[in-house]
């Protein structure tokens, strides 16, 4: 399992969810441009000395991203609160990339279309949406549940 941002813009939440790809053992992936430079202060902060423990790459752009995927075959689900589809409601597999988009936009239409599932987490009527590191969180901890990722980390001892 692994987890793509999609031009994140706050290095907070990007370091949060690098932490937390460190901390379950996912790849991940940062899609450029970014909003803020990876040696940025709060970024380093946010994920503190796990960055160390991480697997984890930037790709130039979305085109570079794409071609690593398709070269790779991996499927892409997209989280964003224009799908249809919860994420409760979907099969994943091992090998699946969770991607999610920018804080401010989301991701383009462009973006949505390539993406083999588009699945939302189902919020309050009026409400927009989650902060992507809680959004990222959720959409893990649920695909790396029905994998049974978790039995193999107790398993591992952690």
């Amino acid at each position: 399992m692994q987890i793509a941002l999609y031009q994140p813009d706050i290095p907070q939440n990007t370091g949060t969810i690098l932490r937390l790809c460190a901390c379950l053992g996912l790849a991940a992936h940062i899609i450029e441009p970014a909003g803020f430079a990876v040696s940025d202060r709060q970024f380093r902060r946010a994920g503190m000395d796990y960055l160390d423990h991480l697997a984890w790459r930037r790709h130039d752009s979305w085109s570079a991203f794409e071609d690593w995927r398709a070269a790779q075959g991996h499927r892409l689900l997209l989280f964003t609160t224009k799908a249809a589809t919860s994420y409760l409601d979907f099969s994943y597999k091992a090998d699946d990339i969770l991607l999610l988009g920018r804080e401010s936009a989301g991701v383009p239409d462009t973006v949505a279309e390539v993406a083999d599932a588009r699945l939302r987490i189902p919020l309050r009527p009026g409400l927009r949406s989650l902060n992507v590191a809680m959004a990222a969180a959720m959409a893990a901890g649920e695909a790396l549940r029905q994998v049974g990722h978790f039995v193999q980390l107790q398993s591992e001892g952690a």
